[in-house]
Order: structure tokens, then C-alpha cells, then sequence
């Protein structure tokens, strides 16, 4: 450092001007490419997600009634819980081992089924899920004395929807 001090030291006095001036500028230079230029950029980028995200949130909530329209229009769509549930297990085949439906919650079904034939019990509820909306919380499943006759304690739940 000493032979640094020396050195301009020993420069007239326009050169050392000339050196300083450099220098600030130098360092000016090294503050905005080494922190603002990266923060800049981090910022423009993190902007442009905000953006990104608003115009999707601004689809969603334009896409929204068509698709709660939509919902409404599927059989089913606007049906209580406890008719769903009813009618679907009819028409499963499920309807003499429907033995109880109670509610459970705002959008839930207490259902149990007994003697029923396992492999109807589980399309039915896949048919529940994927064409309802209808998704099991939980299940309890006993098997019988007869092979492939079940008995069930489920709780159903369709999400958004009153039962």
C-alpha cells in the first residue's frame, strides 16, 4: 500500500487529478455492475412473474362462472349429497345394501352399506369421484362370510358444495 501512496505521490498535480477522477469512476463502474445491474435484474424478473401471475389469476377469474355453469349442467352437478348418493348407488346396483346416510359436516354424507358386493362398492365410488366430484374422507370395509360381500362405513365429501 505504502508503494501505492509513493507512487501517486510522485505524479504532478494534473496527474493526480487524472487518477483520482479515473478512479471514482472506476468505482462508480464496479458498484453498478457488481450490485445494481444483478438487483435490477432480479427485480425485473420477479415483476414480470407478478404480472404473469395476474393476468393467469385474471383468466381464472374470468374462466370461473363458465366452469361453475359448467359443473352445474353435469348430472349430478347441482343434486344435494344425499340425492347423489342415493341415486348413484341405484343405479350401481348398491341400492338394497344402502343402509344409512347421515350427515357429516357441511359437505359431507356418513353412508354405510351392508352386504354389499365389493367390486359394485368400488366402481361406485370411482363413478362418485370422477364424474361428482364426490371423494371418500374415509373408509371402513369388513369383509362377510360370503366371498366378495362387503360391509362399509364411509364418509363421502364433495368440496364447495352443500350436502
Amino acid at each position: 500500500m505504502k508503494r501505492i501512496i509513493d507512487w501517486f505521490q510522485s505524479l504532478e498535480q494534473r496527474e493526480r487529478i487524472l487518477v483520482s477522477i479515473g478512479g471514482a469512476l472506476l468505482a462508480v463502474l464496479f458498484v453498478y455492475f457488481a450490485i445494481l445491474t444483478p438487483f435490477n435484474k432480479a427485480v425485473e424478473t420477479r415483476t414480470t412473474r407478478v404480472e404473469r401471475k395476474q393476468q393467469d389469476l385474471a383468466w381464472m377469474r374470468g374462466v370461473a362462472p363458465m366452469l361453475r355453469a359448467l359443473a352445474m349442467s353435469q348430472p349430478g352437478g347441482n343434486e344435494s349429497l344425499v340425492v347423489l348418493i342415493d341415486r348413484s348407488a341405484r343405479q350401481s346396483g348398491l341400492a338394497g345394501a344402502l343402509t344409512g346416510q347421515t350427515p357429516n359436516g357441511e359437505h359431507g354424507m356418513r353412508v354405510r352399506l351392508e352386504a354389499a358386493n365389493f367390486d359394485a362398492v368400488l366402481t361406485w365410488l370411482a363413478t362418485l369421484q370422477q364424474q361428482y366430484g364426490v371423494s371418500v374422507e374415509s373408509a371402513s370395509i369388513d369383509r362377510t362370510d360370503k366371498s366378495g360381500i362387503v360391509n362399509a362405513s364411509l364418509v363421502l365429501t364433495r368440496g364447495g358444495q352443500a350436502g
